[in-house]
């Protein structure tokens, strides 16, 4: 069965960013003073509590592995259905569910998984507090308005200009998801002949499914299908 409706993953959001920033750069400090943000861990765990902009609420258990080339979102809406966002470099993603309906979509997107870098070459806004934490807040290609902690350079919070944000409420530096997990069910590949090709120009839009992986891949409207 294929997952239908409309709804957005924060790894779709994150992908369509990637897709305007293809070239990473790493900053040096400018004569100003301004701070650099700190690149991602290459491996790292994360719970996220999000909002989307209709009010939606979602708590993700993210899984971010770039030496693997794999990025995984678990996506528990509020009183809803678990949703499991798999993500790979090779451009392919899988959004499924595990319960009896066995739902599956495959997506093929045009950039890969978010680089370590992504948010070099921000704009620095200044320092602002963010849930009870003094942070550097950067602004990257009107997308993404990002909080770092001063003291722990960890991220605290995430606004996206849909209106959608993220709390980061927890973060693991190396934390591994085993390899097993990242399969993704045999139902998947049966529907392989449903698979949707991702291209642009085409209109994003957000409704309750919101996953980080390819979130903000580009700073470009992309239009999902479910």
């Amino acid at each position: 069965m294929l997952i239908s409706g409309k709804s957005i993953t924060i790894s779709t959001l994150l992908l369509l960013f990637a897709a305007s920033s293809l070239c990473f750069t790493v900053s040096i400090a400018s004569e100003s003073g301004d701070p650099i943000p700190t690149p991602w861990p290459e491996q790292f765990h994360s719970i996220l509590f999000m909002n989307n902009s209709k009010g939606n609420l979602q708590i993700v258990d993210l899984w971010y592995d770039f030496p693997n080339g794999r990025n995984f979102n678990i996506i528990q809406n509020q009183l809803g259905k678990l949703l499991y966002d798999l993500e790979w470099n090779n451009h392919t993603s899988f959004y499924y569910t595990l319960d009896a309906n066995k739902e599956c979509r495959v997506t093929h997107f045009p950039v890969g998984l978010l680089r370590p870098t992504w948010l070099q070459d921000g704009n620095y806004l200044g320092q602002r507090y963010m849930d009870g934490f003094l942070c550097n807040v950067w602004e990257k290609v009107e997308f993404i308005t990002y909080y770092e902690d001063v003291v722990t350079k960890r991220p605290v919070y995430w606004a996206f200009y849909t209106g959608m944000i993220a709390h980061v409420m927890t973060f693991e530096v190396g934390k591994v998801l085993e390899d097993p997990k990242w399969q993704a069910p045999v139902y998947c590949f049966k529907e392989a002949k449903e698979e949707q090709e991702i291209s642009y120009p085409v209109r994003l839009v957000t409704d309750n499914d919101v996953s980080i992986g390819r979130l903000m891949g580009a700073a470009m409207d992309v239009s999902l299908p479910f």
